[in-house]
């Protein structure tokens, strides 16, 4: 099986650059193998007897194992681009506990996409009658975006930035989705239509309508 050693890099490293790095490996990758090898002479000299007993896979080098055996693992290590735009289309409620001091300066809201996490948002994003009567808003889209997320927090913080609408209708659910791929659906400034011809006729006539699929 392959062997994946991991290379640490320090000061050291950089001074001594790349080839410095690959002789380091190198050497670790030889000592592997020989290591490797010696044992299996060593299995073919005294000769291996299995009894009921020796059943099971007792090896004690992973390397050796066969595949179905490993699980494999990983850990990130960076963050190259953020792709997300952290803004989400959900519902606001008011918390559980009525007791807690969060319950009188935080609503919890629940995004529609559940790969994105519950948000505490402040009362004062929210509507003024959202507090009195939180049913009437049951049913209402809002826009939020993340601000922050603790590592040791199961829920992300965030601000209300607009409330879309009725959940269902085709408008508010579009304009969400538009938004939370950060798609910019604003209408064109007057500079970009003047660099359109200006003497073409832009409405299509019913001969060609005919021969189109309407999709509005």
């Amino acid at each position: 099986p392959d062997v994946i050693i991991e290379a640490q890099f320090d000061d050291n490293d950089a001074e001594h650059g790349q080839d410095h790095l690959q002789d380091t490996l190198s050497d670790d990758i030889k000592k592997l193998s020989l290591d490797t090898g010696e044992k299996g002479k060593a299995a073919g000299i005294s000769g291996v007897h299995r009894t009921k007993q020796d059943d099971g896979p007792k090896v004690n080098d992973p390397r050796l194992l066969s595949d179905e055996f490993l699980q494999r693992t990983a850990k990130v290590v960076y963050i190259l681009e953020k792709k997300h735009s952290r803004a989400a289309t959900g519902f606001i409620k008011l918390l559980a506990d009525r007791n807690s001091e969060l319950f009188k300066r935080c609503a919890m809201f629940s995004p529609v996409d559940h790969r994105v996490p519950r948000v505490y948002v402040p009362l004062a994003d929210c509507p003024p009658d959202f507090v009195t009567r939180p049913e009437g808003y049951s049913q209402k889209l809002f826009i939020c975006r993340i601000v922050d997320w603790k590592e040791d927090s199961n829920f992300a913080t965030g601000q209300l930035s607009k409330s879309l609408g009725q959940a269902g209708e085709i408008e508010p659910e579009t304009e969400g989705i538009l938004t939370e791929y950060g798609v910019d659906f604003s209408d064109f400034s007057p500079q970009a239509l003047e660099c359109l011809p200006q003497n073409l006729p832009w409405d299509i006539s019913p001969e060609e309508l005919a021969k189109r699929r309407d999709l509005r």
